[in-house]
Order: C-alpha cells, then sequence, then structure tokens
C-alpha cells in the first residue's frame, strides 16, 4: 500500500511540473528575446570613428563644390544681365577715366609728400624716437602720434588708389557706372537705374553703388 501511495505521489507532482511548465510556456509566448549585447571591440570603433571622419569630409567637400556652382552660375547670370544693359558712352567713360586718373595724381603726390615729411634730410632715413629733432619725452610721444597717424593716413590712400585701379579696369571692360545691386533685378531708386548717375561718379568715382542703394546698405 505504501508503495502505492508513493507512485501516486510521483505522478501527481510530475503533473504539477508540466502545468507549470506549460504555464511559463504561455506566459513567455510573444514576447521579444532579449540577446546579448555584442561586444565592441577597439579595431570596430576606429573604423567608425574613420568612417564618420570621410563622411564629414565628403560633406565639406559637396558644400565647398555646391557653393562654386552658386557664384559660377550668379557670375553667369550677371553676365547675360549686362549684355542687355546699355552703359554710358565711350565719351562718357573717358571723362570718368580722366577724373580717375587726376586723383591718382593727386594721392600719389600726397603720399610723396608725406613720405618726404617722415624722412630726415640729413641721413635721408625715416625720424624715429632717437632723432635729435625729439629733444624731450613729451615731444618723442607727440612725434609718436603723428607718426601713427601719418603712417593710417597712407595706408588708406594706398587703399583708394587701389579702388582707382580697379574703377579704370571696368572701364577698360565697360561695366563701369553700372550699379552691381542693380544688374540683375533693377531696384529703380534713382532714375538712371541700373547706372549710378554722373554726379554721384564724378564725387565718388570708384563707386560701384548708387547713393540710395548705399545708404540701404547702411541701415541693415
Amino acid at each position: 500500500m505504501a508503495n502505492v501511495k508513493k507512485s501516486a505521489g510521483k505522478k501527481a507532482a510530475s503533473k504539477d511540473k508540466k502545468t507549470k511548465d506549460m504555464k511559463k510556456k504561455k506566459n513567455t509566448a510573444g514576447k521579444p528575446v532579449k540577446k546579448p549585447a555584442a561586444k565592441i571591440s577597439a579595431t570596430s570603433k576606429k573604423t567608425g570613428i574613420k568612417k564618420s571622419r570621410s563622411i564629414k569630409l565628403k560633406s565639406k567637400t559637396r558644400k565647398k563644390e555646391a557653393e562654386i556652382v552658386d557664384a559660377e552660375s550668379t557670375a553667369a547670370a550677371r553676365a547675360k544681365a549686362l549684355e542687355k544693359i546699355k552703359g554710358y558712352s565711350k565719351k562718357d567713360l573717358e571723362h570718368f577715366r580722366k577724373i580717375i586718373l587726376e586723383r591718382q595724381n593727386e594721392i600719389i603726390e600726397q603720399l610723396q609728400n608725406l613720405k618726404d615729411q617722415m624722412m630726415d634730410p640729413t641721413t635721408g632715413e625715416y625720424i624715429n624716437e632717437n632723432s635729435p629733432y625729439s629733444l624731450h619725452m613729451a615731444e618723442q610721444g607727440t612725434d609718436a602720434m603723428e607718426r601713427e597717424k601719418t603712417f593710417l593716413y597712407a595706408q588708406r590712400e594706398n587703399k583708394f588708389l587701389g579702388y582707382l585701379e580697379e574703377a579704370l579696369k571696368r572701364i577698360d571692360a565697360g561695366t563701369y557706372g553700372i550699379c552691381v545691386e542693380c544688374i540683375e533685378r533693377p531696384q529703380h531708386l534713382c532714375e538712371t537705374c541700373p547706372l549710378i548717375p554722373k554726379p554721384r561718379l564724378e564725387a565718388v568715382p570708384h563707386s560701384q553703388l548708387c547713393l540710395p542703394m548705399k545708404q540701404k546698405q547702411e541701415k541693415k
């Protein structure tokens, strides 16, 4: 009898175990199985860094290429627009050339005078703090300030000479006196648009903007 009871108990325990296993299977059914996180090796990290760098370089290259294409297309559009614009006559251009050349000669003469002022007539060298003309500390300080002012003025005049030289090139190219902001899309801010009015060019011969457009840009 005891053996029968033991076998019956074993059968009941095995049934309970099977029931529990079935319940576990039902509960876990349909749930995503979590896979163990893969270990990233040092080599794969380096490869990833190289790839990201190459992607960045490619994007920068593409951006530069796009900018070059945009600049070329803009230049081409301006060139086409310039062909349609009737600029100043040859007589007017020669008039402006004469004004520019006169300004150039004036500036060159002024620069030569400034150079002469800064030269010691006895030594033929530039005057400095150790010159006998500067006897006191106060005078030395004044001399230094004057030299700095002279240098800045000369620098500004040299820059102006460059602008005048560029204006002469535009006269030779036949594009002188055209407002650069009104080539493709005239703004009609002045009567002669897209041409810069003559009085403006006579006063500021290197100008590439009409006065209203210049004032408009300065307000921004």
